[in-house]
């Protein structure tokens, strides 16, 4: 649906097209730059389309985003401007980190730092609204297995998409316990750190030198504004404690030791910058825990305890409790692909491995970013197939149930537009396709 499929990408400066106004919904406007820019994506992600129907479908996709947001704000629909302030932070930083730091925004998108924040928050703002009142539209939506089963018999078999090997996997994950001692030796040296800058030195400075995190440590440890609930709950507590310049005392997370030093508050939202430091597990203790899970794998190979009791009573994973059953972090599922599980589990031939097979201990990094061991049990092997509903239902299923709420959604908009001001350019108004009647109804049409 629109509020679904709504993007906002960063552009970096090009040739200016003369624009003008492609549809009008209440006291919303549609830009000429705003289909191009969307169909030049598509035209980056999938190649060379039909421009015309491709266009007409953008431009859809943009009317009833509007008009979501256009009954939104007829109903005075609330969105926190916290929540919004907070999203806009990431694309800001995005922004300034392909541009080169703030000071190079101009020249790169031909916005200021400022201008982008408000174009941001608007295109936010929105987004939140639209996404709102859509809820509200299809929160009871729902399709039956004789209507999924329907909707998949309306494909023809040549037109179903090619899905490539996938992998079902259960993992045991241990650990090293780091020694108490390696853990001193940590908050010794982010001691001094904090004593280096409560006498004046530079806390950016120190964090590009020192931090341990990936993501903040070349931006001086800044991680840019956040509200509550973004963070895990002993560094935002920590966090939101400090006064504007002030350093935190050692601060323990599942990611390690930190420093913090408020920067800024604006309303409910800080921004911080932190210094992570990370105990080291020792070569002796990845050894020990290598050993654990060979001699785990031959007690499961010779049917002595069960692989999924096994992950229950000994995995340090979180996939624990799911008997080892891992979730695919990008969509959620169970089923991975290659790419994906290599990913995750670099070292490990799943395409060679049979269903039900264990591999070897394997060395892993976790995504608190610790080193770690590392059993996976292939589960189950699903070949590379045309889309089918015995191997795929919960695929098809999903797209049914969208399918079901956009048409509940065009329902809405095609009632909406009799009462509500709607203008579309003329070169727009006979688009192939469309699923709302745009131009009948309306007081402008």
């Amino acid at each position: 649906m629109a509020a679904m499929v709504f993007g906002m990408t960063v552009q970096a400066q090009q040739p200016q097209l003369v624009d003008g106004i492609a549809a009008v919904v209440g006291k919303t406007i549609i830009r000429y730059s705003d289909i191009e820019q969307a169909y030049a994506q598509v035209r980056l992600h999938q190649g060379i389309q039909n421009a015309q129907v491709e266009r007409c479908a953008l431009l859809e996709n943009m009317l009833v985003n509007k008009m979501l947001v256009h009954k939104g704000m007829v109903d005075s629909v609330k969105v926190s401007d916290e929540q919004v302030e907070s999203e806009v932070e990431h694309y800001l930083q995005a922004a300034t980190l392909q541009a080169g730091g703030k000071d190079k925004l101009r020249e790169v998108f031909n916005y200021s730092y400022d201008e982008l924040h408000d174009q941001y928050f608007d295109i936010l703002h929105d987004r939140y609204l639209s996404q709102q009142v859509e809820y509200e539209l299809t929160e009871g939506v729902n399709v039956t297995p004789a209507e999924v089963t329907a909707f998949f018999a309306q494909y023809q078999a040549d037109s179903l998409p090619d899905i490539p090997a996938q992998y079902e996997v259960s993992e045991i994950v241990i650990e090293p316990i780091i020694s108490e001692v390696e853990r001193d030796r940590v908050r010794d040296e982010l001691n001094l750190l904090r004593e280096r800058v409560l006498k004046g030195e530079n806390f950016s400075m120190l964090a590009k030198l020192y931090s341990q995190d990936p993501g903040s440590a070349s931006k001086g440890g800044e991680l840019g504004f956040f509200g509550r609930g973004r963070m895990v709950s002993e560094f935002e507590a920590a966090a939101f404690a400090l006064k504007p310049g002030e350093v935190s005392p050692i601060v323990e997370t599942q990611y390690g030791f930190h420093i913090i030093q408020l920067i800024e508050r604006r309303g409910n939202n800080i921004n911080v910058r932190h210094i992570l430091m990370q105990p080291k597990t020792s070569s002796d203790d990845l050894l020990r825990a290598r050993i654990t899970l060979d001699s785990l794998a031959q007690e499961i190979r010779k049917g002595s305890i069960t692989f999924e009791d096994a992950a229950k009573r000994y995995s340090d994973g979180v996939s624990k409790n799911q008997g080892g059953s891992v979730s695919n972090p990008n969509d959620g599922s169970a089923r991975f692909d290659k790419e994906t599980f290599n990913q995750l589990y670099p070292g490990i031939g799943i395409v060679a491995m049979e269903e039900g097979e264990i591999s070897n201990a394997t060395a892993i990094t976790t995504s608190e970013n610790k080193q770690a061991y590392c059993l996976i049990k292939l589960a189950r092997k699903i070949p590379a197939h045309k889309v089918n509903l015995t191997d795929d239902y919960d695929r098809i299923y999903n797209a049914a149930l969208q399918a079901a709420k956009a048409k509940k959604v065009y329902e809405w908009c095609n009632r909406m537009v009799k009462t509500t001001y709607v203008r579309l350019a003329d070169e727009f108004k006979d688009c192939p396709g469309f699923h709302v009647n745009w131009t009948k109804g309306s007081p402008s049409n």
